[in-house]
């Protein structure tokens, strides 16, 4: 027996930070709920300030409580990881509304943040840290 699914419009959005890949899909609904990796996102994120950073995207564009958020989120620390699924939700954002653009540009949401950690180097302990000199 074949069940018929329903496929429900959303919204794609890739963010990056560092390591961080996050996955965003934004479905439109009245209850706003956000499942990362498949739990809610106070559970994923306990600290108020990653869940801040997270929302930033609804609150300059003032879209709070109208898209559900699910994301797919790999790679990097807790917080580029936040900071990677607010950058996923601007993009997503922006393929809902083309008009949000602007003010998520203007905050800076929309910019990859590039800086990555540096690669070590051969000859030293990390990549700018220098074995440590001995006199005698």
């Amino acid at each position: 027996m074949v069940q018929a699914e329903t496929q429900q419009q959303y919204y794609y959005g890739t963010g990056k930070r560092k390591r961080a890949i996050a996955r965003v899909r934004l479905y439109p609904s009245k209850e706003e709920k956000g499942l990362i990796n498949g739990k809610p996102l106070e559970e994923v994120f306990p600290w108020i300030v990653w869940q801040v950073t997270i929302q930033e995207p609804f609150k300059v564009t003032g879209t709070e409580g109208k898209f559900s958020v699910v994301v797919k989120v790999e790679g990097g620390g807790v917080s580029a990881q936040s900071q990677a699924i607010r950058h996923g939700i601007s993009k997503a954002l922006v393929v809902y509304d083309e008009s949000l653009r602007l003010p998520l540009r203007r905050h800076g949401l929309l910019t990859r943040d590039a800086r990555v950690k540096e690669s070590k180097k051969y000859g030293l302990k990390r990549a700018r840290r220098a074995p440590q000199y001995t006199k005698r």
